[in-house]
């Protein structure tokens, strides 16, 4: 099963990050899930890859976002891994310490998205630009 990607870029304002934890919402929750053979228990899920490699001008906002998205998907049994943190990001995320929290992918390396044109479900990758970025 290819892993869920969240693409996010533009500039991220507190307005939009409802918007960004619906679309998580909306990924984790989608229906395709296959059934577990002989009621043996589900594998665990696999991480949530978050690419922020195109956000504009990070700021507290982004790091709202990150914590949100996080909450979310720990709850969902998965872990968020942030995929192209950029300096200015990785800076902020280590002051406020949800560095810790959140994998870290290497700095500039995308992960394995999902086939071009996939939308939503597992292992689809959903695309959100901020509106006026």
């Amino acid at each position: 099963m290819k892993p869920i990607v969240l693409v996010v870029a533009g500039h991220v304002t507190r307005d939009a990050v409802p918007a960004l934890c619906a679309e998580l919402e909306t990924l984790l929750s989608a229906p395709g899930t296959p059934p577990v053979p002989g009621g043996a228990p589900p594998a665990p899920p696999g991480p949530v890859e978050c690419d922020v490699g195109g956000v504009d001008r990070p700021g507290l906002a982004v790091v709202e976002a990150v914590a949100r998205l996080a909450l979310i998907t720990r709850r969902s049994g998965r872990q968020l891994v942030l995929r192209r943190v950029g300096p200015e990001l990785q800076g902020l995320l280590d002051v406020v310490g949800l560095a810790d929290v959140v994998g870290l992918g290497e700095p500039g390396v995308q992960g394995e998205p999902g086939e071009p044109g996939e939308s939503g479900g597992p292992g689809g990758v959903a695309e959100l630009r901020v509106p006026g970025a």
